[in-house]
């Protein structure tokens, strides 16, 4: 039987048990204990059989929103992982607790940021932000500025990722975004290193490391990248080591200092083959055969693809199949092995088809085209829609520059030629563009300027309309112009009784609308509204056994006898003491006491 059908199982079991919270609460611990094991999968089971076993604590359900949230977010499933995180707010912000709310809010933007809805991520984080320093907690701080860091980090490169851009030539959106993430980190290692938190400042270091690539400044990117390599051995994390030396064998390739990157490749394949990770292994092996060949060592280079080409058919992986075979025959094809590059290019052709990949199939098709030429083998005919791919590649637009294998992730590096293309300059903007603006910009203030005419116009119509419907509490006057109304007691009466009616309309209105301005606890899942009925016998028997020792703790024991004679150290015997009391009882007793009254003759 599965941990699910388990949970289940006891809830169902224990469903007329009415210590519904105990069970609530059992059933969490074990979710959360199933989840710090690494099984999450039985973990969201057992919290979703707490939430429906029901408990009116709200911060033992907010706790379970947590951990459900983040149990959801390590399985992949980011809407409930965003469902519970917001009730788990909600809570917080019900229960007043500020530092739970600024929990929850870390948590909802990073859920956001992962969703790619990194403006309301940004609001979340901020708001994390705020808290953790209107409380002056640190460490819930630096959780927020490495949060924040990250939305920017994400959202530059996701803005990035429609072009084809190289490190430091995005537009000046994507620049912005990362400048910002750059702001937030700083500040998160300079925290870190006040907090003397080394694990934290490797991880700060390792982003700032991978931002500053990004923005095109290397020297920057290989300092903090050297830092979080020190910080990585400090502590023996291999992957962490091996994350660093595969970014800094990426920029000091940008830099031109290949024997350094070919180091740092080397040693990244050395950590993922101690690592057992065979995709890791590959993507060193295909850094270390572009290095080779920028080197001009073509056998090494050859030989590194030849080990990628291996594991990417191990692994199916056809578009690292495809990239291994372009590499070859572009090797071969500068050691002048014709044939063996034409092979290679044909099987690059073959898998670019298959994938549906037109810039891989252009590009390979021209491959083909020139080799079978040096060949002195015929072309080959060109389909219609390779024709078209070939003639754009090979006479681009103004818009569509010459396709290169650019790197698309901080892993895996993918350029076989590192000279850059011409950038065209932008065009100045012409005398009808800016006449095109100038007009643009005066309609749009003459719909400004009409857009507050009309404002001002219904602005006074809508004050005369509220002047109509004021009400007067003023006594009616005489019709009489120019003469004091006359005022009996009766008109008075009259006019203070209407009064009364009219302020207890008023009382009343206004009671209704509090009544519906009120805020009602709003329906979570698992909250249970607190029980009204008299306590089980099993509370009264605890409450019993707790009061009974507390009782038993504050009981007096009997002094111990004397063991001196007894006329040592007594100045009154006993009998004489009780004979004193007797006496002074009785008098009170007679004192007491009634006569009869006598009879009146």
């Amino acid at each position: 039987m599965s941990l699910s059908a388990s949970a289940d199982n006891i809830v169902g079991e224990n469903q007329n048990i009415n210590d519904g919270g105990n069970m609530c609460l059992e059933l969490a611990l074990e979710g959360e204990r199933l989840c710090k094991a690494g099984d999450c999968r039985a973990g969201v089971a057992f919290f979703q059989a707490a939430i429906r076993a029901g408990t009116d604590d709200l911060r033992t359900l907010s706790a379970i929103f947590s951990q459900l949230g983040n149990a959801y977010f390590y399985l992949g499933d980011y809407n409930k992982a965003m469902q519970y995180h917001s009730h788990d707010l909600t809570l917080a912000r019900t229960m007043g607790d500020k530092l739970g709310e600024a929990k929850s809010s870390g948590n909802l933007g990073n859920t956001l940021k992962v969703m790619g809805k990194f403006d309301e991520a940004m609001i979340c984080c901020k708001r994390h932000l705020e808290i953790s320093r209107e409380l002056n907690d640190k460490l819930s701080e630096g959780r927020a500025l490495y949060n924040l860091g990250n939305v920017y980090h994400a959202k530059g490169k996701h803005i990035g990722r429609v072009g084809q851009q190289d490190p430091g030539e995005f537009p000046e959106d994507v620049k912005a975004c990362l400048l910002q993430a750059v702001q937030y980190y700083e500040e998160n290692l300079a925290l870190m290193r006040e907090l003397n938190d080394t694990a934290a400042q490797g991880r700060a270091c390792g982003n700032l490391g991978n931002t500053y690539y990004l923005l095109g400044d290397f020297k920057q990117a290989i300092k903090y990248h050297q830092e979080r390599l020190k910080i990585a051995r400090e502590f023996g994390d291999k992957a962490a080591e091996r994350r660093a030396n595969s970014n800094l064998g990426n920029s000091h390739i940008f830099l031109g200092e290949f024997e350094t990157a070919a180091e740092h490749y080397k040693r990244t394949l050395v950590l993922a083959q101690e690592l057992g990770d065979r995709a890791v292994e590959a993507q060193a092996y295909y850094s270390l055969g572009n290095t080779y060949t920028l080197l001009r060592d073509y056998p090494t280079a050859i030989d590194y693809h030849i080990r990628h080409l291996i594991i990417a058919q191990q692994l199916m992986d056809r578009v690292g199949e495809g990239r291994a075979c372009w590499s070859l025959g572009n090797a071969h094809s500068a050691m002048g092995n014709h044939e063996k590059a034409l092979y290679f290019a044909t099987k690059h052709l073959e898998i670019s088809k298959e994938l549906g990949d037109p810039l891989g199939q252009a590009t390979a098709q021209m491959n083909v085209s020139d080799l079978r030429k040096a060949l002195g083998l015929p072309a080959g005919e060109l389909s219609p829609d390779s024709e078209q791919l070939v003639a754009s590649f090979t006479h681009p637009s103004p818009g569509l520059r010459r396709y290169r294998v650019r790197r698309e992730s901080m892993e895996q590096l993918q350029l076989i030629k590192l000279t850059p293309d011409a950038k065209g300059k932008t065009p100045a903007p012409s005398s009808l563009t800016m006449n095109n603006a100038n007009t643009a910009s005066e309609t749009k203030l003459d719909h400004c300027d009409d857009e507050d005419s009309f404002f001002d116009l219904l602005s006074r119509f809508q004050s005369e309309r509220m002047d109509d419907q004021r009400c007067s509490l003023a006594l009616p006057a005489d019709n009489k112009e120019n003469t004091a109304p006359v005022v009996n007691s009766a008109t008075l009466n009259n006019a203070g009784e209407a009064q009364d009616d009219l302020l207890d309309l008023i009382v009343g209105m206004q009671s209704k609308r509090m009544d519906e301005q009120r805020v009602a606890l709003p329906h979570l899942p698992g909250l249970c509204p607190p029980q009204s009925s008299a306590p089980d016998e099993g509370f009264l028997e605890m409450l019993m056994r707790c009061q009974g020792a507390r009782l038993e703790d504050q009981r007096s024991s009997l002094p111990e006898e004397p063991t001196a004679p007894a006329s040592a150290g007594t100045t009154v015997p006993d009998e004489d003491f009780f004979s004193l009391i007797m006496r002074l009882q009785s008098g009170r007793m007679e004192d007491q006491r009634a006569t009869v009254p006598t009879t009146l003759k």
